[in-house]
């Protein structure tokens, strides 16, 4: 909803402002007055292409600010054109581009004119309106689609995660399981490096070893027969000097030491035998080792830690797979399903679409356009989230002349009535502030009278804004607004009362003052309960 409107510079207007009722606003005036220039401010907070043109004769910067309100929260714009030089927009004091202006403040206002870029030219605005008018069942089934298409794309997104290449899988885990396999075999244990390097040089020495070990024997042989002396004769002096016998304890020590090395070196050297056989096994065990540390790590421990990594990748890619069996399944099963459900919301769009067109026929005849022809027609489309329709709007001022698409062959005012029938055939509120440019064009009389009865009915659910000349539109207006022109500058007032009948007598007959006038324009608005 559009709260506050000021332009400063813009065209005639020096600076004006206006702030627009809930419902239904008119702005009226003069031809050349400058009530399309209130316009061109919203277009410019929309986003829309700015003109230096534009710029009016009262200092070398226009500008336009915006108030709007949606949901509880208010949205400050404002969009500045110099001369000379680039437009700069602004939100909540920020510098924007004008695309973030549409993106942001495009959606809150729609102005319908046969130039504008109206939301229901989108095939998705359209469709939003016949869903936006579906009864409880309808919306159910639109949502529980809705609700399956997001389930599918998670689906699709897993099985993306998943690789999606069966056959690249299958590799994958073939190369983990060889791997696994490889390693295991080897029989690796942490520590290898050292203990099989060890046991090859103990083999590959095996002969040297033992003529060095029996050499060491016969020598130890001697020492522990001379350690036995020692103590014999250290316990003989211990007898004579008793200051000598603590001795006897280290040359006991040195004789048990003695005889244990000697049996240690005995036990190695017949154990020191060579073992060709033993010593090939080793080796082949060596370059197995060296085979796997060239693939898989440096040493025997990153070996290993490389096969528990390879054992956990192997086990992921089973999963992998036979997720991928079941997830393929599922996946066909809910496009199926998405198939019927789209198909049952195609059906019942259908059968809104019809009621909407009906009740729209039944304003348009209202409004003058009683031998006009529209369509909602359908065709099938790629699924998405909203389902598998794309919709168009056929229209036809007479149905004896071929239809074409709404916004290819209505005039301007054959647009905005035909806007105008459609939102008031509908429960759609896609605009937070719906606005009329040419609604009045080639109305009068009854018509005009039918046309702003419409508009006031529709401002009850939605904001309006209508720049017209007819007086039997304005008077149903609860706000009305009139553009003054004076010298090479222009204002805007609020007329109220019996500025406002003033106003009317003006729109009337010309005559302001007019005391028929005036009483006509009274009966207006008594007329339209204002």
């Amino acid at each position: 909803m559009l709260r506050h409107l000021r332009v400063k510079n813009l065209g005639v207007l020096e600076d004006a402002s206006i702030e627009p009722a809930a419902g239904f606003t008119v702005i009226s005036g003069e031809t050349g007055a400058g009530k399309t220039m209130l316009l061109g401010a919203l277009r410019l907070l929309a986003g829309e292409k700015a003109a230096a043109s534009a710029v009016g004769p009262f200092g070398e910067l226009s500008q336009a600010d915006g108030l709007f309100e949606r949901s509880g929260e208010e949205i400050g714009v404002s969009r500045m054109i110099p001369r000379d030089g680039k437009s700069r927009g602004y939100l909540e004091g920020s510098v924007v581009s004008a695309r973030a202006l549409a993106e942001r403040v495009g959606i809150l206002v729609e102005i319908v004119g046969q130039h504008d870029r109206l939301h229901l030219r989108k095939p998705s605005a359209l469709l939003s309106l016949i869903d936006g008018c579906l009864d409880q069942e309808g919306s159910e089934i639109r949502e529980k689609y809705a609700g399956m298409w997001r389930a599918m794309r998670k689906l699709l997104a897993e099985r993306d995660e998943l690789g999606g290449d069966r056959m690249a899988l299958e590799r994958e885990l073939d190369l983990a399981g060889y791997q696994v396999s490889e390693i295991e075999r080897a029989g690796l244990s942490v520590g290898d490096d050292d203990r099989l390097e060890s046991m090859a040089m103990r083999l590959r020495n095996a002969g040297l070893i033992e003529d060095q070990l029996v050499a060491a024997v016969s020598t130890m042989e001697r020492i522990v027969d001379e350690s036995g002396e020692v103590v014999a004769g250290v316990r003989k002096v211990g007898e004579l000097d008793p200051a000598l016998a603590k001795q006897l304890e280290s040359a006991e020590g040195l004789a048990q030491s003695a005889a244990d090395l000697l049996w240690t070196l005995r036990s190695a050297a017949e154990a020191a035998t060579d073992d060709p056989g033993r010593l090939a096994d080793i080796e082949e065990k060596l370059t197995d080792v060296g085979e796997l540390k060239r693939k898989y790590g440096r040493t025997v421990d990153e070996i290993l830690d490389y096969g528990a990594t390879a054992t956990t990748k192997a086990t992921a890619l089973k999963t992998k797979l036979a997720r991928a069996d079941s997830i393929d399944s599922e996946i066909a099963s809910m496009e199926s399903e998405l198939a019927k459900r789209a198909s049952l919301l195609t059906k019942i769009r259908k059968k809104q679409a019809k009621v909407i067109v009906g009740a729209a026929k039944g304003h348009l005849e209202d409004l003058g356009l009683g031998s006009a022809a529209i369509e909602i027609e359908f065709e099938g489309a790629e699924p998405g989230s909203s389902g598998t329709d794309r919709v168009s709007l056929t229209f036809a001022s007479d149905g004896r002349l071929a239809a074409g698409l709404f916004q290819d062959v209505a005039s301007g005012g054959e647009l905005s009535r035909l806007v105008l029938a459609l939102r008031l055939a509908t429960t759609s509120d896609q605009a937070t502030t719906l606005v009329f440019d040419e609604v009045d064009a080639g109305v009068g009389g009854v018509t005009a009278l039918a046309l702003g009865k419409k508009l006031a009915q529709l401002g009850e659910t939605t904001q309006v804004l209508c720049v017209t000349h007819l007086p039997q539109i304005a008077a149903h207006a609860e706000v009305q607004y009139a553009v003054e022109r004076s010298g090479p500058g222009a204002s805007v007032r609020r007329v109220d009362g019996e500025d406002r009948l003033e106003e009317l007598s003006r729109m009337l007959a010309g005559l302001p003052e007019s005391s028929l006038g005036r009483e006509t324009a009274a009966e207006l608005l008594a007329a339209a309960g204002r």
